[in-house]
């Protein structure tokens, strides 16, 4: 059922229209629908696309796709990678094409996005305490017996909110919990000590509404974060599973979840995650990574765990926003039109890559050219005596952290090698 509604979802979003919610796309696209624009196989740099645009690389896209496809069954993970870096659900549904075995999400609008496209499984990692968002979840698990849903809890007092909620909703499912483990003193969520997750353990068993499922946590937020540390906290997080079972605190399941993972050391997921012993019941060994789908120009490319694994392959930035010079003041600086509203800058200010001569000729380094500031709608450029740049010309810029990238716009060309524009992506945000 959920399979059948998420591809009629997905024809849906061919059939809407370009308007003026849609920045980028050529003016005189409008009115179009987004299968009769993508069926015209537009050129991103000839074909009316306007500045700013942002636009996805389709060879790299699948590139990246393919990559963690292969290192998660290189490594007996099942993989539920990080929906909230994207929110494009054309995305989700390629993620399980490529063996993804469901979709990880953070907030209940992203759970019911996810639905509303036929998303079967879901992992929350994220505490859910909101009655009215308990109450929708009861009756999409009672509607839909296929569905599976996974969520975390870390406190006692969230527990009790989880049970009451589900009790008054008169829920016919039991909800699956995972027990977060704190990554440390002063790191985010998550039960801070064993006992504390026991306890958490005890009201979950005591809560008619709840099914305790396995046990999860975030290794991105471990304190002063290097490898030792990351996989001792790691080895920390099987240890749990393993306690809580020799407890007999799995009960009524056909599998222990046991999830970690986001971008930076999933590298050490699949050394520690390989070390898990035996238990009563088969492990679903879980990882989540998000922004491999785009990765990055910047952060991401600095932290990817392909760095030290380089046998292993490495991700591709998929991302490039397009935006063009419309002011060169002095000799050393220049003004594009592509600011806040359309670039990342939370980790890194985006990085000057290519230009493209506004005279049509060959596109060229961005040498001597660095973006210095952005202010909302324009870029601060600086420039250095060899570069070669005029109003008019465009300039490519890399971006760094895809989940800040996605969220500013709200339907994306997919472009190939040659400017060709394949694909759009809607997001949902």
């Amino acid at each position: 059922m959920a399979r059948e509604s998420g591809t009629e979802a997905l024809a849906e979003l061919a059939q809407e229209r370009v308007d003026h919610r849609f920045k980028g796309l050529p003016p005189d696209a409008a009115g179009l629908t987004v299968a009769e624009l993508t069926a015209q196989r537009r050129n991103l740099f000839t074909g009316g696309f306007a500045t700013p645009v942002l636009a996805l690389s389709a060879e790299r896209l699948e590139h990246n796709l393919a990559l963690m496809e292969t290192y998660a069954a290189r490594h007996g993970l099942a993989f539920a990678p990080h929906g909230k870096t994207s929110m494009a659900p054309q995305l989700f549904h390629r993620q399980i094409e490529h063996g993804a075995w469901g979709i990880t999400l953070a907030v209940p609008h992203q759970v019911w996005v996810a639905r509303a496209f036929g998303i079967g499984r879901i992992f929350l990692a994220n505490e859910l305490v909101d009655a009215a968002a308990l109450r929708r979840l009861a009756a999409e698990l009672d509607a839909d017996p296929d569905f599976r849903f996974v969520c975390y809890v870390d406190s006692v007092r969230g527990v009790e909110l989880m049970d009451a909620a589900l009790t008054e909703a008169g829920a016919g499912r039991p909800v699956d919990v995972v027990v977060e483990l704190g990554a440390g003193a002063g790191a985010r969520t998550g039960a801070r000590t064993e006992a504390d997750c026991a306890a958490v353990a005890d009201a979950v068993a005591a809560a008619r509404t709840l099914r305790l499922a396995g046990v999860a946590g975030y290794e991105g937020e471990v304190p002063d974060a290097d490898p030792e540390r990351v996989r001792a906290w790691l080895r920390r997080l099987v240890a749990l599973a393993v306690d809580f079972d020799r407890a007999g605190r799995f009960t009524g399941l056909a599998e222990v979840v046991l999830s970690a993972g986001g971008s930076a050391w999933f590298d050490a997921v699949a050394d520690v995650f390989a070390e898990v012993p035996d238990l009563s019941l088969p492990v679903l060994k879980l990882l989540r990574s998000g922004a491999y789908v785009s990765h990055d120009d910047g952060h991401y490319r600095e932290v990817t765990p392909f760095n030290r694994v380089p046998a292993e392959g490495a991700l591709e930035p998929a991302f490039r926003l397009w935006t063009q010079v419309v002011s060169r003041p002095t000799a050393e600086q220049a003004f594009a039109n592509a600011g806040k509203r359309d670039a990342a800058y939370d980790l890194d200010l985006p990085f000057a890559q290519v230009v493209r001569p506004s005279d049509g000729g060959p596109e060229r380094p961005a040498t001597g050219v660095a973006v210095s500031g952005l202010s909302d709608q324009h870029a601060w450029l600086r420039t250095a005596p060899e570069a070669e740049l005029e109003v008019g010309d465009w300039v490519g810029l890399g971006l760094s952290h895809p989940c800040t990238s996605f969220d500013k716009w709200q339907l994306i060309p997919v472009a190939e090698a040659d400017g060709t524009v394949v694909d759009y992506i809607r997001t949902f945000f």
